[in-house]
């Protein structure tokens, strides 16, 4: 391959590129449109100008007919007056434009094939043409909206999204500690309230205790003391059992006492 038709191939490539870059939709199915016009345009004019052709070819032929058809009578006409060669004069002329007839028929039919072949070329064209503009709406309608999308897609590419759901991921996690937090906070000082409610109610379960002892030992020396062996042995010496008994009660009285304290 020569340098040259490289260097070209390189040229129409990069051409054909900056051409499929530049093309816009829109505005060439606006182009492509107005071309379909042209041509319909050139179509019409081209089967108005085979009628009008073909028109001509059918008067030329009439009148070559109508010629052909005089002539056959003129010769008719010398031949009964008895001049043969005005006759045969005439049948001459009549040959001719008979002749002539006969080309215009065959240019006539065929100018007719080529009329109809126009008329629907014209008709299939006009129907192209009708499909191409209902087809060139719907065609702009869906470019817009994949050029809108477009922008919107760029839209938010550009607003960095990924980012700033980060920054929302952050925030919520924030939101989740500060709330673990203040949950725990709330906690502990329940847990302490409680301890101080539990303290209040052992101390007053340890005085309700100390109350009941003190009552079970004041009950307990009246009951001794209304015992009748304890009157018997009080009558009969009372100083000497007053002497051996109350040290050793208010002894024990006193120990109880200290221990009750030391609670």
């Amino acid at each position: 391959m020569g340098l040259l038709d490289r260097v070209s191939r390189v040229v129409r490539a990069n051409l054909n590129d900056l051409v499929s870059k530049a093309e816009d939709p829109e505005k060439i199915l606006e182009q492509a449109l107005v071309d379909m016009q042209e041509d319909l345009v050139q179509m019409r004019q081209a089967v108005a100008g085979a009628i009008a052709s073909q028109k001509r070819t059918q008067q030329q032929l009439n009148q070559a007919q109508t010629e052909s058809n005089n002539w056959q009578q003129r010769a008719q006409l010398a031949l009964q007056k008895g001049d043969e060669n005005l006759a045969r004069e005439a049948l001459v002329r009549k040959k001719t434009y008979t002749e002539n007839a006969a080309t215009l028929k065959a240019q006539l039919d065929q100018q007719t094939v080529t009329v109809d072949a126009l008329k629907k070329n014209l008709i299939a064209l006009e129907g192209k043409i009708s499909e191409a503009k209902t087809k060139k709406d719907m065609l702009k309608a869906r470019a817009s909206a994949a050029k809108a999308n477009e922008q919107l897609q760029s839209t938010v590419a550009s607003m960095n999204t990924g980012s700033a759901m980060a920054a929302f991921e952050r925030m919520e996690d924030k939101v989740l500690q500060m709330e673990a937090r203040s949950q725990a906070a709330a906690e502990l000082a329940g847990a302490d309230l409680e301890s101080q409610f539990a303290a209040l109610e052992s101390g007053s379960n340890v005085d309700d205790e100390l109350e009941a002892m003190k009552a079970q030992l004041i009950g307990g020396s009246q009951a001794k003391a209304q015992l009748p062996g304890t009157e018997t042995a009080s009558t009969g010496n009372p100083s000497s059992t007053s002497k051996t008994t109350e040290p050793a009660i208010d002894a024990e009285l006193e120990d109880l006492k200290t221990k009750l304290d030391q609670l």
